[in-house]
């Protein structure tokens, strides 16, 4: 297997976007990625962009998106977020959750104050700059313990691609592959026709990370993004990750579980909970059976 070490001193940014069905699984090949790419000793960072109005999901109701997750710092955000977190063992921000809602407060906060010298303000190229300035900026901050700055970040563009809601984004990502140059962005597109990388149905989702490593999308990465491979890097995450899966899926004496709440009929309104229930069964050799 091999490590891959930036030729440069740039962040390189991965884009992951999906087609016309939300839901595909955008966020957990997202924290997939990011896995891998850790596992090859880079220091990776998240960013999730949700295009729906709202300042945040603070007001959210359980049967919209699922719960709430809360990070360290009080910022309320998609459950994605708490993905990138167990699977990357980092601490995000309340920045690392993009909003149009939070694009448009800036930005007219912005024209309040008189910054833009009495222009016309427009999705073109306010907006559109805007969310790539927010993207630059969040993308340098440190998410870990030693508060080194991040060799690459990874945006999950929610949603759809069709959604009028994303077009801003669409347009500004079109715009910022040009303003970081090639070498430094690419994009990952999850989607349900075949492509170059297939990804079928899996027993865990432990297993994702696995299947992608096994597809050799290091490899394809190292490439696209201008990366220099090297054959010295510690394989014992890796090793860990598969053991951690295969356990997981052999295991046999099951433990039942019930959790009591109002939202329980929506699967993921309990997500973290569920979760830490399930990681702390896998370290008990048991199978969970949530009742």
């Amino acid at each position: 297997m091999l490590r891959i070490a930036s030729t440069n001193n740039f962040i390189k940014y991965i884009l992951v976007t999906g087609g016309v069905i939300s839901g595909i699984g955008k966020g957990i090949i997202s924290s997939s990625i990011g896995t891998i790419l850790r596992a090859q000793g880079f220091r990776v960072t998240s960013i999730k962009i949700d295009p729906y109005i709202n300042i945040d999901a603070g007001t959210f109701s359980p049967y919209e998106h699922g719960e709430v997750f809360v990070l360290d710092d009080g910022g309320e955000v998609d459950l994605d977020l708490g993905n990138y977190e167990r699977f990357l063992d980092v601490t995000l921000h309340r920045e690392n959750n993009i909003t149009t809602g939070k694009i448009y407060q800036y930005v007219i906060d912005k024209e309040r104050r008189g910054d833009y010298l009495g222009k016309t303000v427009q999705v073109v190229p306010h907006i559109t700059d805007a969310i790539q300035e927010w993207v630059e900026r969040v993308a340098c901050i440190s998410v870990d313990e030693d508060k080194a700055e991040p060799d690459i970040c990874i945006i999950e563009l929610g949603g759809t691609v069709g959604d009028i809601e994303s077009m801003p984004f669409v347009e500004a990502f079109r715009q910022f592959q040009f303003r970081v140059k090639k070498d430094n962005f690419c994009v990952v597109h999850v989607s349900l026709i075949p492509q170059v990388i297939c990804v079928p149905d899996v027993k865990t989702l432990y297993r994702v990370p696995l299947l992608l490593e096994e597809n050799e999308i290091s490899k394809y990465l190292a490439s696209r993004l201008n990366l220099q491979l090297k054959h010295d890097y510690d394989r014992s995450l890796m090793i860990k990750w598969k053991d951690l899966t295969e356990r997981s899926e052999r295991l046999l004496d099951e433990v039942v579980i019930t959790i009591v709440g109002k939202y329980i009929d929506l699967e993921d309104s309990y997500a973290s909970v569920v979760k830490a229930l399930h990681h702390a069964t896998l370290f008990c050799n048991k199978k969970l059976i949530l009742r």
